[in-house]
């Protein structure tokens, strides 16, 4: 090891969480094989929107967050399409559940969510461009404030995804529960659950809450148990979707106008992944510059 490097402990992994189909709610989960693409099976389906051919997120459509997507089997890493190995099960909002799998799965979906939709899982080349309402993904909050200079004062209706993925900006995404202690400091009275951020590796930091605990970890690599390395972090920018009811979660504006107010609305990394493995909920975590 160089001289120069610097190993310092800061957590450990608290909550692992998997999302099958994109913007649905996902499962919580206790381990997860993790690559180059991310999780096993993370997003690995989508819908898309019919009269748009755009890939729905629930940045436009907020009614994705009553329905729920869990694998029936773990998904394994594979060069193959792991959707095809780990049959995913789709709970409705009227708590019917079916396979995405099924012939009429997406007139099922459909019609539960009101819009004609695709339900389609992830190819390798294309890029795919997904949906927004430039009106509301940010909640009235002026884009320019939050992501600087802009080419054109008008946002575009959809973006670009990652190539070949069903993922907005990278494929893996780690906040630090520290970070939302400090937001509970900043707005007591909303409840910044770690389910509203959608993060796939929660780390608990103990008892710091005096700080955007993730801001120390750009430039560094994170060390999750003893193989994966977590690499390339950068702000993870928060949209609408923080704000959206799901389950016991109330609709709160507050949530993003905190983090816009106090943190340009970045919470949590976005991230590659440098070395894969095995993650599990307890794994230490450390930082490496």
């Amino acid at each position: 090891m160089d001289e120069t490097t610097h190993r310092k402990p800061i957590g450990t992994v608290s909550a692992i969480w998997r999302y099958p189909i994109k913007s649905m709610r996902g499962e919580r989960i206790e381990e997860a094989q993790i690559g180059e693409r991310g999780l096993a099976g993370d997003r690995a389906w989508a819908l898309r929107e019919i009269a748009t051919r755009q890939i729905a997120s629930a940045k436009k459509f907020s009614g994705l967050f009553e329905f729920r997507a869990s694998y029936d089997s773990a998904p394994a890493l594979s060069s193959e399409d792991e959707a095809s190995v780990a049959p995913v099960t789709v709970e409705l909002p009227d708590g019917r559940k079916i396979h995405a799998s099924d012939d009429d799965a997406s007139e099922a979906i459909s019609a539960a969510l009101g819009r004609k939709m695709q339900l389609e899982r992830v190819l390798s080349a294309p890029v795919e461009r997904a949906g927004i309402d430039p009106a509301t993904v940010f909640a009235g909050i002026p884009a320019a404030s939050l992501i600087g200079k802009l080419a054109s004062p008008i946002l575009p209706d959809s973006f670009a995804l990652r190539r070949g993925t069903f993922f907005d900006s990278a494929v893996v995404h780690v906040i630090a529960a520290g970070t939302l202690k400090h937001l509970v400091k900043l707005a007591p009275g909303s409840n910044f659950d770690p389910r509203r951020f959608r993060a796939n590796i929660l780390v608990d930091t103990g008892e710091r809450d005096d700080a955007f605990i993730e801001d120390e970890w750009l430039e560094g690599t994170l060390e999750v148990g003893s193989d994966v390395k977590i690499v390339a972090m950068k702000p993870a920018l928060r949209c609408v979707m923080t704000t959206h009811p799901q389950e016991d979660l109330p609709r709160d504006y507050t949530i993003l106008r905190t983090a816009a107010f106090h943190h340009r609305a970045n919470v949590g990394v976005f991230a590659s992944i440098g070395a894969g493995g095995i993650v599990r909920a307890g794994d230490p975590v450390v930082l490496v510059r």
